[in-house]
């Protein structure tokens, strides 16, 4: 078995592992031990996913396949940013400057870029699906601009942060399973409509369930925090 192989592997099971922790710990009560350590599996798995990803970038590039590896390239910068946002979240939940360091400013330009960059392949390339996946990184970018300056002022910033990178990996946790996955057991599966529906679902279902937990749990508009902050 070749070395490209074992990744491969290690791909497919830290994917299978993905899937399966992040409904368990959906299911479990929040801030309980048992959704503690299945969230960390879950977030270690995506760990293997990203690392995992890196030989199978150069393979395509080694292989002149230039568009599957930039598009594959800015799939592991999306994941690692939702990964790094969601563990971050937790850890500097008493140290909001400390989240807003380096990295968060690091990932805050790397995923526009990345999806300006895609975007440009796309066009270039004619691929519909690069096109429209670019605008993903370029909102995430803006977002996480926008971010910046309301969790200094917003009390409990760590827990949108957290839920909010967490629905953003369910989202490729299942655009995985759906666009990649499947198809190899269906191969109708890989073509028209459905192929569409398997990128960009899941997408449109994350940000549905980002604003109903926002709801849920009465978060002030990210617009009006400032001034609520201000005017206590």
């Amino acid at each position: 078995m070749s070395a490209y192989t074992l990744f491969v592997a290690l791909h497919v099971t830290s994917g299978t592992v993905a899937l399966a922790t992040f409904w368990l710990a959906a299911m479990l009560r929040k801030g309980s031990t048992a959704h503690v350590w299945v969230g960390r599996t879950y977030l270690l798995s995506m760990c293997g996913v990203i690392v995992s990803a890196l030989p199978m970038v150069a393979q395509r590039i080694a292989d002149g396949r230039w568009v599957a590896a930039v598009f594959l390239g800015y799939l592991v910068v999306l994941v690692a940013t939702t990964v790094w946002l969601a563990w971050r979240a937790i850890r500097d939940k008493a140290a909001p400057a400390r989240y807003l360091g380096a990295v968060y400013h690091a990932l805050m330009v790397l995923n526009p870029v990345a999806g300006a960059l895609v975007l440009a392949t796309g066009l270039q390339a004619g691929q519909p699906l690069l096109i429209g996946f670019s605008l993903v990184g370029l909102l995430v970018g803006v977002d996480m601009w926008r971010r910046r300056r309301v969790i200094p002022v917003q009390p409990r910033w760590w827990m949108q942060e957290h839920y909010g990178a967490m629905v953003g990996n369910g989202a490729a946790t299942h655009i995985a399973f759906l666009a990649i996955g499947l198809p190899r057991l269906l191969p109708g599966a890989s073509s028209g409509v459905l192929l569409y529906a398997a990128w960009f679902a899941p997408v449109v279902l994350s940000i549905a369930a980002k604003a109903w937990l926002d709801r849920k749990y009465r978060f002030v508009p990210a617009t009006h925090a400032p001034a609520l902050a201000a005017s206590r």
